[in-house]
């Protein structure tokens, strides 16, 4: 590096306090780094030069910016506000993003931090001294943004010892150790750790969850964001390894500098190593034989085990040469894509389209240009090829796991599948081929859609996986391959021997691991009923829904794409009941313009023809992962913050560039608007006036606005909507949850939220009986929709149209066909009477 100063502005007002008279031994004795401290009279932290941000502390109260000039300065706001988990600190930028001096970093509440913490004293910290050649430090008071705190001159590290070859084919790994910190490794255990680190010539690495990070930075350590009770370990490589790994042991078990004798640290060791205890509510089975799961596929299969497992993938974060980790992420990324294109040539060959295109999209994802510059960047910062290609695709899931909908949720899993194809290129670890028997039930914590292509078609019959739900992306994998298919099943279906004969019913949830032969022949005669009802559905797919007394229920479609609307007319849509826009937002790099969303919902309704109807949903992502160009302040409960309708209402431009883009697709399809999470009358009413203000000013009329129900506020006050809103469509997957309080993809308690549970069906009538009051229709448009034993009950309840998943529709349709609306009602009047979902799913398996 050759001869440079950088300038650093005071980001706080206040009065300067030398490091070393801090009352932190970490800071004060410079573990962290050479620094200096203010106490604060201003509550606004600024930018002390133009940089990066290269980490915010889940905290918030700490933020480390990279200079232009290479060098990290860490910000620190009070002592011990770490324990305040981000109360009384409001971030204005993100990771990521680009700053220039004086640019808001985080605004602080000074009164409410002085009542918690020791003292506001906030640190600034250069964390890579070694590229500095001398400080030069001001004193007395200082003013944001416009007085200098330091003057670094910057140099050419001195040469550090040559490398020791030899040793560095001495390698020692610690045992997993359980984190004693109440707060995690912050900034004050993360020095620490560093500080120890450095006593020892081994290069060590701090690994967690697949993550490593060099042990001797800090930033890096504190970017591993390791909380209470994880387990990290030790990776330590030269001649004193062994003795690093005993000492950075014992340091972490300790404490690393903190008091943890009070610390629930030794329960959770203890817990952990004791095996869960079985929940009072969990399901079982009187027959021993019998394992219980969630119905995510229906259909029957009987077959033997086959036991799917996953290899955890490891790597180093940094590597010493930039050219080679860019040239061989490069030679991954194009042999990923070789094999990616002949999976999907041999998906084409064996007629499974719908499969061929998952793959072809993974090579769209491939080609990702911010995935891609994104981890070019980390490459140039001194990052591992594999690491960086690791973090810059999982930032992007981040963003994506924020929006409440199945097929974002699938490409959640096409992130993952596509990560990890590149990560074994880059590993050298091959995919093996798997010979498989004869009707093979797979088995597996979950399934991606690597898994499903790489297993020979002819010979699966069916899944079963310990994790996810109905809506996972193995269940949905399964439902499109029409393979049976059940979820959330005991841990325990894990250790069944390979070759294991088992049946599968998918459709009662069950799996029977020692069948008789009677079974077996029983339920052999079900197979064929199953079969017979899918073609009989198929070959009429396209005849409306009538009941056989006459009434006409609309069936139409979820989709999120083009292509999911072509397909969804060749399998008998008679519309779109929820078009997902967030897919728009989520494959841009920044919001697309009005133009380039007006073109897509064209192409949508022209897709249907003019005669169908086409619902559009407003945007409707989290608050908790924002889209990278949305910044939005963290939240402690993003579920009841600001999601759904609640994003447009605060950036009224963001909702009216989409409302005109939408109402521009008028003609092209019968077009109604729709607005997700809407909970109270002001906010329906706001949005509605956006739309008639827009609709005026293009010259168009009689545009339908209707709203999702998915809060119980909303059903229980729908006459009262109604009397603004056109139509209703219940989001049975949120009313369920919000209504039960409980999160339907928790690993423990998401088999219990369950959309035929009394209370959700009781808000369901509620909002019918509201509406009717006006002459307002109500849909369903969750996975209740697509749930042929629910379909009767929501038909009885007064829903007039349900909006299913696509391959859904042909058997929806002939299961109204099938059925009379006397009788539905008949049977939701019973339904309600019954005091829990299992009650309900017993007396429906019984019709």
């Amino acid at each position: 590096m050759s001869a440079q100063v950088l300038e650093l502005k005071a980001p706080v007002s206040g009065v300067v306090i030398p490091l070393e008279q801090v009352p932190d031994p970490v800071f004060a004795q410079k573990m962290v780094g050479e620094g200096i401290s203010i106490d604060p009279t201003s509550q606004q932290l600024m930018a002390p030069c133009d940089g990066k941000i290269i980490q915010i502390h889940p905290a918030k109260h700490a933020v480390t910016l990279l200079s232009d000039c290479g060098i990290e300065v860490l910000m620190h706001i009070g002592l011990d506000t770490v324990m305040l988990k981000g109360d009384g600190f409001s971030p204005a930028v993100a990771e990521g993003d680009q700053v220039k001096q004086g640019d808001l970093l985080i605004e602080f509440d000074a009164d409410k931090i002085a009542l918690a913490a020791r003292s506001l004293m906030t640190e600034i910290i250069i964390t890579n001294g070694d590229k500095v050649a001398r400080y030069q430090f001001t004193s007395g008071n200082v003013v944001a943004t416009r007085d200098t705190l330091m003057t670094l001159q910057l140099g050419t590290p001195e040469s550090t010892d040559e490398i020791d070859q030899e040793g560095l084919t001495k390698e020692e790994v610690s045992d997993w150790i359980s984190i004693p910190n109440p707060t995690g490794i912050h900034a004050r255990p993360a020095a620490a750790l560093a500080a120890e680190a450095k006593v020892f010539q081994a290069r060590i690495q701090l690994e967690r969850d697949g993550q490593t990070a060099d042990a001797k930075s800090v930033v890096a350590l504190m970017g591993l964001n390791v909380k209470l009770g994880e387990k990290v370990r030790i990776v330590a490589k030269g001649r004193d390894a062994d003795e690093a790994v005993d000492a950075l042991t014992t340091a972490i078990c300790d404490g690393l500098g903190e008091d943890v004798s009070a610390s629930p640290a030794s329960q959770i060791e203890e817990s952990i190593e004791v095996e869960e205890e079985v929940s009072l509510l969990a399901k079982t089975s009187s027959d021993p034989n019998i394992m219980l799961g969630i119905a995510a596929s229906p259909g029957i299969a009987i077959g033997t085990v086959h036991q799917l497992q996953h290899e955890q993938l490891t790597f180093d974060e940094l590597a010493n040469n930039s050219d080679a980790e860019r040239s061989a992420l490069s030679d991954a990324i194009e042999r990923a894509r070789a094999d990616l294109k002949t999976l999907q040539t041999k998906l084409q060959a064996e007629g499974n389209i719908s499969n061929a295109e998952i793959f072809a999209a993974h090579q769209e994802l491939l080609e990702d240009p911010a995935i891609f510059q994104q981890a070019k960047k980390a490459i140039k910062e001194g990052k591992s090829a594999s690491y960086a290609w690791h973090k810059s695709v999982h930032e992007q899931i981040k963003i994506l796991q924020a929006v409440d909908s199945d097929v974002i949720a699938g490409r959640v899993a096409d992130l993952e599948d596509v990560c990890n194809r590149v990560l074994k290129q880059l590993l050298g670890i091959s995919e093996a081929d798997t010979e498989l028997a004869t009707n093979t039930i797979v088995v597996a914590e979950d399934l991606t859609p690597s898994d499903t292509a790489n297993l020979d078609r002819t010979k699966v019959i069916g899944f079963v996986t310990t994790l996810g739900g109905a809506t996972s992306h193995a269940a949905i994998l399964a439902r499109s391959m029409n393979l049976p298919a059940l979820a959330g099943v005991d841990p325990q279906v894990l250790t069944l021997e390979e070759g294991r004969q088992v049946v599968l019913d998918g459709e009662a949830g069950t799996l029977n691991i020692a069948a008789t032969d009677q079974q077996i022949e029983a339920l052999k005669a079900k197979q064929q009923q199953q079969v017979e009802r899918q073609q009989k559905a198929k070959a009429h797919a396209h005849d409306l829904a009538k009941t056989n007394d006459g009434h006409h229920i609309e069936v139409v479609a979820n989709i999120g794409n083009v292509k999911d609307a072509v397909e969804a007319v060749k399998h008998g849509a008679e519309g779109v009941g929820l078009l997902r826009s967030e897919f728009l937002y989520l494959d841009q790099a920044t919001e697309p313009n009005e133009d380039q969303q007006a073109q897509v919902y064209t192409e949508i309704a022209d897709a249907l023809g003019s005669d169908k109807p086409l619902i559009v949903r407003t945007l409707d992502v989290g608050g908790d992962k924002p889209l990278p160009y949305l910044p939005m302040p963290a939240e402690e409960n993003p579920f009841l913050g600001e999601r759904g309708i609640r994003i447009g209402l605060n950036r009224p431009s963001m909702l009216k560039r989409q409302v005109r883009a939408i109402l521009r697709a008028h003609g092209h399809a019968k077009l109604k608007i729709m607005f997700p999470m809407i909970a109270t009358l002001p906010e329906l009413k706001a949005a509605k006036q956006l739309v008639q203000e827009e609709a005026a000013d293009l010259g168009i009329s009689g545009v339908e606005v209707g709203i999702m129900v998915e809060v119980p506020s909303t059903a229980v006050l729908s006459e009262h909507f109604a009397a603004e809103a056109d139509f209703f469509s219940i989001g049975t997957n949120d009313l369920t949850q919000y209504a039960l309080a409980m999160d339907r993809g928790h690993p423990k308690l998401g088999w219990q939220v369950d959309a035929l549970d009394p209370a959700v069906l009781r808000l369901i009538k509620l909002t019918v009986d509201g509406a009717n009051k006006h002459g307002k229709w109500v849909g369903v448009c969750g996975g209740a929709a697509s749930d042929l034993l629910a379909v009767p009950v929501l038909i009885g309840l007064g829903i007039t149209e349900l909006s299913c998943s696509v391959p859904a529709i042909p058997e929806v349709k002939e299961l109204i066909r099938n059925s009379s609306l006397a009788e539905c009602q008949a049977l939701a009047e019973q339904v309600l009477q019954q005091p829990d979902a299992d009650a309900v799913r017993a007396l429906l398996q019984q019709q």
